[in-house]
């Protein structure tokens, strides 16, 4: 790529942070608004999110669940229903006090998360064990009143889907939280070719009112973690707070058990900082609005226009088709294009034409490929699934590459005073630890995994016994 076309893209080396400001404005995807921590979705990356929403929503329609839509506004009263649930949203909460110029009688919030809402529709509507379970979900944008912003990853306002489900058993309420997990994971690994580690939450970053949480942890290429889905087992708090019951086939009354889980816009800033790198985005081919992007060569000759919108009419069937049949300069497409991360340009001019192939351009690699036309359509695909592929295996490397193992606490606190990634350490369980490694190095417990190691017998802060391995990291 020409250098003058990347000065205005800082490089990932030299300032991750403005790196990243600066593609998320330059490709298009967002446009600051006038209020402070909000942000403009343009085309491009509203394109994206609605790439990753039809994704993830197939997924959750196929595992049983139905759409539904709640209020904007939560009364005061019933937010402060769960003790727990209203302590934890409190400092985010925006308040309405005024309807025109009367003062209301009762302050409203602005959504923040809707478990209030569910709760108290659920209460009405389940009366029997024939009613469970209850499966719905919520495509909708919630408020939550942040002090330091950045698009997609942290904003004022955001776009996500909230699950809420009911069940008749603590054991029917724990299946549904592994398999929403299961959900998120095939999401982020075979869509947006993200690894992930998936495990609980300690019960000091589980979600407020949750029995507990499980989450799934993505990598940034600066070596931060990202929260990147979470799936929280509700047991039945929320249905004490709110009186949800069931009669059961004893004819007994019964308090359900619930279920909430959320996936939001911050998976594009995941996407963007697992994949992208100094030339831009890098979007994989099953996330991408534009998956082929055709560039006429000479164009203004007689037959190459044609040709190229002959090609693009033939390879739609087969993946998402953009064509850039504009008067710009073919160098200036080609920058531009691999700036916004399309997966594959596909170049076609007069010479081409006369040896009836193509040329098609890799954006993760930068290969260039001569593929003739009776090839095209077989070719095109086997590509397309191999940058997929070749994503998802770069991403897990850098992730491999970057977590380290500290069984002591020096060791700890050496390795992310000089390197940045997960480190592995086990931990005693005890709040004081995970509040003291939190105070001391800004580090924090981002997940109990699943696939547990012994990588020692002491808790790597106090030296007491351990009880278990946890993911730590610095987070966005």
């Amino acid at each position: 790529m020409a250098k003058e076309f990347v000065k205005d893209i800082t490089a990932m080396d030299e300032d991750f942070s403005q790196w990243y400001t600066d593609v998320v404005t330059k490709a298009d995807l967002i446009d600051y608004s006038s209020v402070r921590g909000c942000m403009i979705m343009r085309p491009y990356g509203y394109a994206l999110w609605e790439n990753i929403k039809n994704e993830l929503d197939q997924r959750i329609k196929d595992t049983g669940h139905e759409n539904v839509y709640m209020p904007l506004f939560i009364p005061e009263s019933l937010l402060q229903k769960e003790k727990d649930h209203v302590e934890g949203f409190a400092p985010e909460v925006a308040w309405v006090t005024h309807g025109g110029s009367e003062e209301l009688a009762e302050r409203l919030v602005v959504r923040p998360t809707s478990e209030v809402l569910f709760c108290e529709h659920y209460s009405k509507i389940i009366h029997s064990y024939r009613d469970l379970p209850k499966l719905y979900n919520q495509w909708a944008n919630v408020v939550r009143w942040e002090k330091t912003t950045r698009p997609f990853l942290r904003t004022m306002e955001f776009q996500w889907q909230e699950g809420h489900t009911c069940h008749a058993t603590d054991e029917d309420a724990h299946e549904e939280t592994k398999q929403m997990l299961d959900v998120y994971t095939d999401l982020c690994e075979t869509v947006l070719a993200i690894p992930v580690v998936r495990g609980r939450k300690t019960d000091k970053e589980k979600f407020a009112g949750a029995k507990f949480t499980y989450t799934i942890e993505s990598l940034m290429h600066d070596g931060k973690a990202l929260q990147s889905g979470t799936s929280h087992h509700l047991g039945d708090g929320f249905a004490k707070a709110f009186d949800i019951t069931y009669l059961d086939k004893e004819g007994k009354q019964q308090y359900v058990n619930q279920t909430s889980w959320g996936l939001t816009t911050r998976i594009i800033g995941a996407m963007i900082m697992v994949h992208g790198d100094d030339r831009g985005l890098v979007i994989p081919p099953k996330a991408a609005p534009t998956q082929v992007m055709i560039v006429p060569i000479a164009q203004h000759k007689e037959g190459v226009l044609d040709f190229a919108y002959d090609l693009k009419g033939k390879l739609s069937k087969l993946a998402r088709v953009g064509i850039d049949a504009s008067d710009k300069k073919p160098g200036w497409k080609f920058n531009e294009y691999e700036m916004k991360g399309v997966p594959l340009r596909l170049e076609v001019g007069p010479k081409d034409i006369e040896n009836k192939q193509v040329v098609l351009a890799r954006r993760d690699t930068g290969e260039k490929l001569i593929v003739s036309l009776d090839q095209l359509e077989t070719k095109l695909t086997e590509v397309l699934e191999d940058i997929q592929q070749n994503l998802y295996n770069k991403a897990k490397e850098m992730r491999e590459q970057k977590t380290y193992v500290a069984t002591t606490y020096d060791e700890f606190k050496d390795t992310f005073a000089n390197k940045s990634g997960f480190v592995k350490a086990m931990w005693c369980g005890e709040l004081e630890c995970e509040e003291k490694i939190k105070e001391e190095t800004s580090v924090t417990s981002r997940c109990i995994p699943f696939e547990q190691e012994a990588i020692s017998s002491e808790c790597v802060c106090c030296g007491r016994e351990a009880k278990e391995l946890v993911y730590w990291a610095k987070a966005y």
